[in-house]
């Protein structure tokens, strides 16, 4: 099939990148044109502007937007409201806030136009190891894009969800499965962490010496891959950067949060749902900026290892 990408950064450029090794046929935009000229590079055609991508695409049309949640997305979505056709599909892969989609999604129908909200997980990792897939829209338009969801997605024997994509819902609900996904993430995540501070500590003076036990908590982190139930593609980045820098110098511990982990717990509270580790891994993203402790670098050390998000000392 032949698809547009608009935002060619970490996760765009590797979604256009797998796309194209599995025979599909790209058209490239970013803000920064050397972003454009290297996904041309690999095979994709590069746009200048967003019009001239359309203008390359052939009808029906797809583009995929791959920018951050917010301003710059809805920027896109309307650009394309003007530029596309009836029949055409806007996919908006990013971490959207669930009720945005409901009204681009109205926005765009009537003009005739099909809105698929993709929630889309794999990080860094995804270019080689597929995405997973949590999809949103009418049934007709996710079912015509269906060889791109499945190029993109790990693959394997089964229905969609076992091969990692899946038609979950309606507008919008696409997003809010990822969007709790991703609160589940954060609880995970700060599991770990603070378990890993246990052990990292107990070598401290302030305990009794015969309590303490001087771990290796990287060949730890190796042992529980194998064979424990605690094993996970999050152990795997822990592993990966704990063998890298043990003491985790190169991080601050100041760990950002982006909207999902927030939309979670605010959702949870509107529909008085208990979510007691979800907000708790939030909150202590928000003590993170104030005081930072060994877990909180390993959260960051985390979030660079499968995401390739850069830690800043605002938390933003």
């Amino acid at each position: 099939m032949q698809i547009g990408v608009i935002g060619l950064g970490r996760m765009g450029a590797n979604i256009a990148r797998r796309l194209m090794r599995h025979g599909h046929a790209v058209v490239g935009y970013d803000l920064d044109a050397a972003a454009a000229q290297a996904l041309a590079q690999d095979g994709a055609q590069s746009a200048a502007t967003i019009e001239t991508l359309v203008a390359a695409l052939t009808p029906p049309r797809a583009v995929w937007i791959m920018l951050p949640a917010g301003e710059t997305t809805e920027s896109a979505i309307g650009q394309l409201r003007e530029l596309l056709q009836p029949g055409d599909t806007v996919i908006d892969g990013g971490n959207t806030f669930w009720r945005d989609d409901l009204r681009r999604a109205n926005e765009l129908n009537a003009a005739g136009i099909h809105h698929i909200d993709v929630g889309t997980s794999g990080g860094v990792l995804g270019a080689e190891r597929g995405y997973c897939l949590m999809i949103g829209g009418k049934p007709e338009a996710v079912q015509r894009l269906a060889p791109i969801f499945a190029a993109l997605a790990p693959g394997g024997e089964g229905p969609p969800q076992a091969q990692g994509w899946l038609h979950v819902g309606g507008h919008g609900s696409g997003h809010f499965v990822k969007m709790i996904h991703n609160g589940i993430e954060y609880a995970l995540m700060q599991a770990y962490a603070e378990g890993f501070q246990i052990l990292q500590e107990t070598a401290s003076e302030s305990l009794p010496a015969d309590e303490r036990f001087s771990l290796d908590i990287a060949a730890i982190a190796e042992l529980w891959r194998h064979g424990s139930i605690v094993s996970s593609q999050l152990l795997d980045v822990i592993a990966q950067q704990l063998t890298v820098d043990t003491a985790l110098e190169d991080f601050s511990g100041v760990v950002a949060d982006t909207g999902e982990g927030r939309w979670t717990v605010q959702t949870a509270i509107e529909r008085a749902i208990p979510a007691n580790a979800l907000a708790a891994a939030l909150n202590a993203r928000f003590r993170s900026r104030r005081q930072p402790n060994f877990a909180d670098k390993l959260i960051s050390a985390m979030r660079r290892g499968f995401g390739g998000h850069v830690e800043r000392k605002d938390g933003a």
